[in-house]
């Protein structure tokens, strides 16, 4: 049996008010990215950077989407960063948006140890403040499995620098402070003051949070900056997806209290694969990976499965979604590991595009017709399911068999019911 502790909390959430919090954060929660990229060879940033604004047409707005849903475009250390606004998480259309963005960079482009890939988890016109204990859960939730999120965002290009170095995701704050027994108001305050870490580089970034004096939330807004450079489009929007997954799994244990990190001796075990993980000892700006060793990576795997199979239920209810499919590809063989056997970007995107095709297949002449039933109510007052069946079934000239498959189909597409009153099959979304 899996060890779930949890601590206990006088500002537990009632099923009502986590049903509420759900459906709210997720109508109002934009993920944003902070894509960052190395030049091509050869080409200089006073070159790049105005055909880059000229492509991009970023709006400066965080109320203005824009062709290409950019915000802003900037130099940055490593190269270039692209600072993209968040939108509805619905993933056809993040898939497209990142997709037509790539579309729009010089080939050549390239990721180095310098470069990293922020997700910024942002409430846009909340009219009333979020309650303190879902942050506690998303920060106790990102420490219980911080080593597995490491490694699972991971992005380098050798097995002993699987990671960028610590300095610019530093976990070193983050395993330090617990809910159990601060405020998260205190916490962000031991974070803002911190001689060892600087704010904006913690491994979860509360810095653009703002409490109200009772404790709760007035602006709903943090980074989770430990995600290596990224330049496969379907990777990037599976990972958003993994972060809008965390919190609302946050809602729902704010039921029963915080999630806690796990006994002593685990999450000392934790702190160690974090330590070997992300360090400042690699060459150039890597950490140095080298003790990560074929059992430690399946050790790795145990715990992004675990990560997973709990937030299962929360992609569950994400219709036409495949980025759990895409992250369980992740979980077992990190960009990392993909870059390691020798893979070019390209080759990374293909295979997690496929891993994320939908196996339905297209929708024929034969699919509209029976959806046209459906969605019209043109078959209603039948007595039974078998009955409205066999009509359908010979309207359309097809064997039972083939009308239960076609309905299969349309169940996964559309969800589908029988309606007792009206007699006929119903769409359910």
């Amino acid at each position: 049996m899996k060890e779930h502790i949890l601590l206990r909390r006088h500002d537990t959430l009632t099923p009502e008010q986590a049903l509420y919090w759900k459906d709210l954060l997720y109508r109002t929660v934009k993920i944003g990215t902070e894509l960052e990229f190395a030049l091509p060879k050869g080409v200089t940033k006073e070159e790049l950077m105005p055909r880059l604004i000229e492509a991009l047409q970023p709006t400066q707005d965080l109320t203005r989407l824009g062709r290409y849903g950019v915000l802003n475009v900037v130099s940055e250390h490593c190269g270039i960063e692209i600072q993209v606004i968040g939108r509805h998480p619905y993933y056809n259309a993040l898939l497209q948006q990142y997709r037509d963005l790539f579309a729009q960079l010089p080939e050549g482009i390239r990721t180095r140890p310098t470069c990293g890939l922020h997700y910024h988890v942002l409430a846009v016109g909340l009219a009333e403040p979020v309650p303190e204990i879902i942050l506690a859960n998303v920060w106790n939730l990102t420490r219980r499995y911080a080593p597995h999120l490491r490694f699972l965002t991971s992005a380098g290009d050798q097995m002993t620098a699987l990671c960028r170095r610590r300095n610019y995701t530093s976990h070193l704050e983050l395993v330090r402070h617990t809910p159990g027994v601060m405020s998260m108001a205190q916490i962000q305050q031991a974070l803002r003051e911190s001689r060892t870490v600087p704010e904006h580089n913690n491994f979860l970034n509360l810095e653009h949070i703002v409490f109200n004096e009772d404790g709760s939330i007035r602006v709903f807004h943090y980074e989770n900056r430990f995600p290596d450079a990224d330049l496969s489009p379907t990777s990037i929007v599976a990972k958003a997806f993994l972060f809008l997954a965390i919190l609302l799994k946050a809602v729902e244990l704010s039921q029963y209290g915080v999630i806690h990190v796990g006994k002593i001796h685990k999450w000392r075990r934790k702190c160690q694969l974090l330590d070997w993980l992300s360090n400042n000892d690699g060459n150039l700006a890597t950490s140095d990976t080298s003790r990560i060793t074929p059992e430690i990576i399946e050790e790795l795997r145990v715990g992004c499965r675990e990560l997973l199979e709990l937030l299962k239920p929360v992609f569950d209810r994400w219709e036409h979604n495949p980025s759990f499919e895409v992250l369980s590809l992740l979980a077992e063989t990190p960009l990392s590991l993909l870059r390691a056997s020798g893979r070019s970007w390209a080759e990374i995107e293909a295979l997690l595009a496929e891993r994320a095709a939908t196996p339905t297949g297209a929708l024929d002449a034969t699919d509209q017709r029976l959806m046209r039933y459906i969605e019209l109510a043109e078959l209603t007052d039948r007595p039974t399911v078998e009955t409205w069946k066999w009509e359908v079934a010979h309207d359309l000239f097809l064997t039972p068999q083939e009308l239960d498959r076609r309905l299969e189909r349309l169940n996964h597409l559309r969800g589908l019911r029988w309606d007792e009153q009206l007699g006929t099959m119903v769409f359910t979304r």
